[in-house]
C-alpha cells in the first residue's frame, strides 16, 4: 500500500509540476515573440524612411549583389525570385523563337552595299535552310525590356557563366530619382506588355504620361508599346509613332544615360527597318557623339554608312576603330569587306578571317564567309573550301558547292538540269528552232557598234573582255533594247516564266578570247539559267558548274542552277555569244513567284 500510496503521491504532483512549467515557458514565448514584433516594427519604418527619403540607390545595391533582386529577370523581385534565391527552381532561360517558314527572312538588317560577285536585294530576303537570323552582319541587340512576344521562357537550371553575370550586374538603370518614386504604377503598365495585352499596356503608359509628363521612363515604356503595336497590327503608321515617341524621350530632361542609349538605338534600328536609312544615320551620328567611347555604336554608324553606299565614310570609322580596338571582330569584316569591294583582294583576306575567327557578335554571317572564299579562291588558296564547308556547317549555305544567300526552302537542288527536268520544254523548242534569228539580230547589234553591249560590272573576270546586252531585267522589259531585237523580244514575250522572272535577266552575252570568268555563284536558288550557243568556236570555250564541265553547241540550250560555284573560260581565236535567258524555279508556286523580291 505503502508503494502503492507513493506511487500515487507521485501521480498526483505531476499535473502541478507541469502546470507550472508551461506557465514558465508560455511567458517566455511571450517575451520572444513580443521582441520579434518589436523588431518587426522598427524594420517596417525603417524601410519606409529609406524609400520616403530615397536613402538607398537600389540599382547600385543590384549592382553590388550581382542583379540577384531579380533572379528571375521579370523586372520585379517577387516569389519567383525568392525561389531562385533559395534554390528551390532553377533561373529561366531566354530561348529565342526561332519559327522557320517557307521563306525566313534575313533579319539582318544591315547588308553592306558593296559591289560583289552576285546581286543583292534590296529588302530583306530568305537564306538557306538553318540561318541564323540576324546576329548576321551586326544584328542590334535586343533593347532593354524587350518584347515579349520575340521570346520565349523555358523553365531550365543552368549555370551562369561569367559572361553572363556581367552582363546581369550591369544591367542598364532606366529609371531617375522621380521614376523611382512611381515605379509601382510604371511596374503595373509593364506587367501588361509582358503578358502581351498591347493596347492595354500602350493606354496605361499614355495614361502616366499624361499624367506625368517629364518622365522619361513612361514615355519610354509608351513607345515600346507603340512598337509592340506597329508589329502586331504591321502598321507603318504605328511605327512611325513609336519612332517619335523615341525621340522624345531622348529629348527631355534628367534622362539617365543607360535610357538614351536604349532609346536612340531602337529608334535608329526602326528608322532603318521603315527604310529611312538617312534618318536612322542621324540618329546614329547623335548616339556616338554622346558616347564617344562606344565602340559598338560607332560599328553600328560603320553599316549605316555601307547601307547609303557611303563606303568611303565606312571605312574610315572602321579605321577609327581598329585604331583604338585593333582585335575588334566586327569591325575587321566589315572593313575587310570594304577592302574587297576596292579590289583589294590580298589584303582584305586577314581582315575577313580574323573577324570570322573572333566569333564577335555580327560577323556570323554568308557574306563574309562567301566573301573571304571568294578572295582566297582568287589568290589560289585551296583553303576557300574549307571557309565554304564552315559557312554550310553554320547553316549560311545550302552545300559546298550551292552558295546562293536569297532562298526559298525546300526546292530541288542540282547543278545541270534537262529541258524535261524543268517542265520549260515549249520554251526550249522555241529557242533551239529560231536560234538563226535570234542570232542574227545579236549580231545587228554587235556589229553596229552602238555600244549596247556593256562591258560586265559585277568584277567577276580574272582578265579579258565580257560585253552584256540586256533585254529583260528583274522582269521589267527593256524597252529600248527591244527595239533593237523585236523579233526576239516578240518570241519572248509568249513566255511568262521567263519575261516574269524577278529574280533574273535575258540578254545576249559576247565574250572575247582571252577571257577568264573567276568561279562564282548567283544570288538565289529561285531562278534556273538557260543557255543558247548563238556563235560557239569549235573549241577552247567551256563552262564548268560544280564539277561538271560542258560546251556550247550553235543551237542548242544548256541549262543550269547558277547558284551553284560555276566558272567559264575562254580561249578560241574568236569571241563566243550566247543567249541568256532566265526562268523561275520550276518548284516556285505562283503566289511566291508574285510576291518574292526582285533580284
Amino acid at each position: 500500500m505503502a508503494e502503492a500510496s507513493v506511487d500515487g503521491a507521485k501521480m498526483t504532483e505531476s499535473p502541478v509540476e507541469n502546470t507550472t512549467v508551461r506557465s514558465e515557458n508560455k511567458t517566455q514565448g511571450n517575451s520572444f515573440f513580443s521582441w520579434i514584433l518589436v523588431l518587426g516594427l522598427l524594420g517596417a519604418w525603417l524601410s519606409v524612411g529609406v524609400v520616403w527619403f530615397d536613402i538607398v540607390d537600389y540599382n547600385s545595391v543590384a549592382d553590388v549583389l550581382g542583379g540577384v533582386y531579380d533572379a528571375d529577370g521579370d523586372g520585379d523581385f517577387d516569389v519567383q525570385d525568392a525561389k531562385v534565391l533559395l534554390g528551390l527552381t532553377g533561373k529561366p532561360v531566354l530561348v529565342a523563337s526561332r519559327d522557320k517558314p517557307l521563306e525566313e527572312k534575313d533579319s539582318t538588317p544591315h547588308t553592306p552595299h558593296v559591289v560583289t560577285s552576285s546581286a543583292e536585294p534590296s529588302i530583306e530576303e530568305s537564306r538557306p535552310a538553318g540561318t541564323v537570323p540576324p546576329e548576321s552582319v551586326h544584328k542590334s541587340a535586343p533593347t532593354p525590356e524587350s518584347t515579349p512576344e520575340k521570346t520565349e521562357l523555358t523553365e531550365e537550371p543552368a549555370e551562369q557563366s561569367k559572361s553572363e553575370k556581367e552582363a546581369k550586374a550591369k544591367k542598364p538603370k532606366l529609371l531617375n530619382k522621380f521614376d523611382k518614386t512611381i515605379k509601382s504604377e510604371i511596374n503595373s503598365a509593364k506587367k501588361l506588355r509582358k503578358k502581351g495585352k498591347v493596347e492595354e499596356s500602350l493606354q496605361a503608359f499614355e495614361d502616366l504620361v499624361q499624367k506625368f509628363p517629364h518622365s522619361p521612363r513612361c514615355r519610354y515604356g509608351k513607345a515600346q508599346a507603340e512598337d509592340d503595336l506597329a508589329e502586331k497590327k504591321r502598321s507603318n503608321e504605328m511605327l512611325l509613332k513609336a519612332v517619335n515617341t523615341y525621340r522624345e524621350v531622348a529629348e527631355l530632361p534628367d534622362v539617365p544615360p543607360d535610357l538614351i542609349k536604349a532609346t536612340l538605338k531602337r529608334r535608329a534600328d526602326r528608322q532603318q527597318f521603315l527604310g529611312r536609312t538617312r534618318g536612322s544615320l542621324a540618329t546614329l551620328e547623335k548616339l556616338v557623339q554622346i558616347f564617344p567611347e562606344d565602340i559598338s555604336l560607332k560599328n553600328d554608324l560603320g553599316v549605316a554608312h555601307l547601307l547609303l553606299g557611303d563606303n568611303k565614310s565606312a571605312k574610315q570609322i572602321y579605321e577609327e576603330v581598329l585604331a583604338s580596338a585593333p582585335r575588334d571582330g566586327f569591325a575587321k569584316v566589315h572593313y575587310g569587306f570594304i577592302l574587297k569591294s576596292e579590289n583589294k583582294i590580298a589584303e582584305s583576306i586577314p581582315y575577313l578571317r580574323e573577324g570570322l575567327e573572333s566569333g564577335e557578335p555580327g560577323t556570323d554571317d554568308g557574306r563574309f564567309y562567301f566573301h573571304l572564299g571568294d578572295a582566297l579562291q582568287r589568290v589560289g588558296d585551296s583553303s576557300a573550301y574549307d571557309w565554304y564547308e564552315a559557312g554550310h556547317q553554320r547553316g549560311h549555305f545550302a552545300s559546298l558547292w550551292q552558295r546562293s544567300l536569297y532562298n526559298v526552302q525546300g526546292l530541288r537542288a542540282q547543278p545541270w538540269w534537262t529541258a524535261e527536268q524543268t517542265g520549260y520544254t515549249d520554251l526550249v523548242k522555241v529557242l533551239e528552232r529560231n536560234w538563226l534569228t535570234i542570232r542574227d539580230e545579236a549580231l545587228s547589234v554587235l556589229d553596229s557598234n552602238s555600244g549596247q553591249f556593256l562591258p560586265e560590272d559585277e568584277n567577276l573576270r580574272e582578265k579579258g573582255d565580257w560585253g552584256q546586252f540586256t533585254l529583260w531585267q528583274q522582269g521589267r522589259k527593256v524597252a529600248s533594247s527591244c527595239r533593237s531585237v523585236p523579233k526576239t523580244c516578240a518570241l519572248m514575250e509568249r513566255f511568262p516564266e521567263t519575261t516574269g522572272c524577278k529574280r533574273g535577266q535575258i540578254k545576249f552575252s559576247v565574250m572575247q578570247p582571252g577571257t577568264h570568268v573567276w568561279p562564282h555563284t548567283g544570288p538565289t536558288n529561285c531562278r534556273l539559267r538557260m543557255h543558247l550557243g548563238l556563235v560557239i568556236p569549235s573549241k577552247g570555250c567551256r563552262i564548268r558548274c560544280t564539277n561538271q564541265t560542258r560546251e556550247w553547241k550553235e543551237g542548242k540550250v544548256l541549262i543550269f542552277d547558277d547558284s551553284f560555284e560555276h566558272e567559264v573560260w575562254q580561249e578560241a581565236e574568236i569571241y563566243r555569244l550566247i543567249f541568256i535567258v532566265d526562268v523561275w524555279h520550276p518548284e516556285l508556286t505562283q503566289l511566291q513567284r508574285q510576291t518574292l523580291s526582285p533580284i
